[in-house]
């Protein structure tokens, strides 16, 4: 039977969703989405080994979801294109409303860490340019340079209790890291709260401020 132009693009659909279908991958371009990075940075930060990374970015890569650059001795991956953050995004929302054991980890541990409302970048933009929060990333120095919302303070989260004198008690501090499943925003907020701070999360992370056009900046 002659395979017709809907068949052949459901193939080709297939093998995207067939390199998003394991844990690893998904959790690999969750850290491709804040800046090319190297395959052993990738390894280290999801813990697997090079070799294992390198097959699972194959992969992605091999599905046109991530790309590589070579650097040097280096091959950095990035994300390929600003939409896969959105097919994310679905999987998410997806999973959320249709998997209980998703719902009942986003309320045993995220909800419990803060179920409060985030902030929404809209907002965090127009309360920043007003200078009335402090606005700090709470991810890696290196993840930090590859490109932040612009005036943000790198605060990486190992480093938050060592540096809460540099904060102003009086003025709220909204806390961003590298998506919407990342826990170290729900852990910074948590922290900052328990110190007599007023807290809040940005909706998402980098990626999705980025995504929409927002202020940023690299070092």
């Amino acid at each position: 039977m002659s395979t017709g132009p809907k068949q052949a693009l459901y193939a080709e659909f297939a093998l995207v969703a067939k390199a998003c279908a394991h844990a690893h991958r998904l959790e690999l371009l969750e850290h491709v989405a804040q800046g090319p990075l190297s395959v052993e940075m990738l390894a280290e930060r999801v813990g697997l080994s090079v070799a294992n990374a390198s097959q699972h970015l194959r992969q992605l890569r091999d599905a046109g979801l991530v790309v590589a650059t070579r650097d040097g001795k280096f091959v950095r991956y990035g994300l390929a294109d600003d939409a896969v953050l959105d097919l994310l995004a679905v999987i998410g929302r997806v999973a959320e409303r249709r998997r209980a054991e998703v719902t009942r980890i986003v309320s045993g541990y995220f909800d419990q860490r803060d179920a409060m409302e985030a902030i929404t970048r809209e907002e965090l933009e127009a309360r920043a340019r007003a200078g009335l929060v402090t606005v700090i990333d709470v991810r890696p120095r290196e993840e930090y340079a590859l490109g932040h919302v612009r005036g943000a303070l790198c605060v990486p989260f190992e480093e938050l209790e060592v540096r809460l004198a540099e904060f102003d008690p009086a003025q709220e501090i909204v806390a961003y890291c590298r998506g919407p499943w990342c826990v170290l925003s729900f852990e910074a907020v948590a922290r900052l709260r328990e110190r007599g701070f007023t807290a809040r999360r940005l909706e998402a992370g980098y990626p999705e401020w980025r995504a929409a056009g927002l202020p940023c900046e690299t070092l």
